[in-house]
């Protein structure tokens, strides 16, 4: 079976921490719908090896420009100081055609402040680190801002910093990863630390155990 790709964006200051929810449920076939239906590959300007904020060294499996939107299931855009400077506008124009190739793009922290810059978050319902955040922009999608950890508009996803699990639930629930009462298990296990939710679908699946 061919595996789709989810295609994660590294570069240096990475904030590591941010789609590491989303790309250890990912590769985890535990639970899945469609076990194995996905892998994750990491993509960056060059392909030279980036150093995360949290000095975690990584070697790219590609460069962007080898990423197209119809090969990939999904990019994900990390946080990470970077963007705040200007950086990393090759994959801000690859998120452009991925959206306009109605190909899904999730975006967290310092990556949604680009994103409005570019002004893809104009016209989508959307959230950051904070109204104030994006506003100090001079973006025009003001009035599509909302006051949540993650917010799915279409085929985009943005998220606070501080909110990496809720960030990978939007991922999990737009590539169709888990059943509604898997999804509901994971997010309740790594957002609040209640398994019950789990125990209960193990008890489901297996009966007699």
């Amino acid at each position: 079976m061919a595996k789709s790709t989810v295609h994660l964006f590294v570069f240096d200051t990475m904030a590591d921490w941010e789609p590491a929810f989303a790309i250890a449920g990912i590769n985890n076939p535990e639970w899945q719908l469609d076990p194995g239906r996905y892998e994750v590959k990491t993509a960056s300007v060059n392909r030279e090896t980036v150093t995360t904020i949290g000095g975690v060294r990584i070697q790219p499996d590609m460069a962007l420009d080898e990423v197209t939107a119809r090969a990939s299931s999904m990019l994900i855009l990390p946080g990470g100081k970077s963007w705040e400077r200007g950086a990393n506008q090759e994959a801000v124009a690859l998120a452009t055609e991925f959206l306009a190739e109605d190909v899904p793009v999730a975006a967290i922290c310092a990556a949604t402040l680009a994103l409005a810059q570019a002004g893809l978050l104009d016209r989508r319902e959307h959230t950051s680190n904070a109204r104030q955040y994006l506003a100090a922009c001079g973006y025009r999608g003001a009035a599509f801002y909302g006051d949540a950890p993650a917010v799915a508009d279409g085929k985009l996803i943005t998220a606070s910093g501080i909110a990496p699990v809720d960030f990978a639930c939007q991922i999990f629930r737009m590539l169709g990863l888990y059943s509604d009462a898997a999804l509901e298990a994971w997010h309740a296990l790594f957002k609040h630390g209640d398994a019950s939710k789990y125990y209960q679908l193990a008890g489901a699946s297996n009966p007699q155990g």
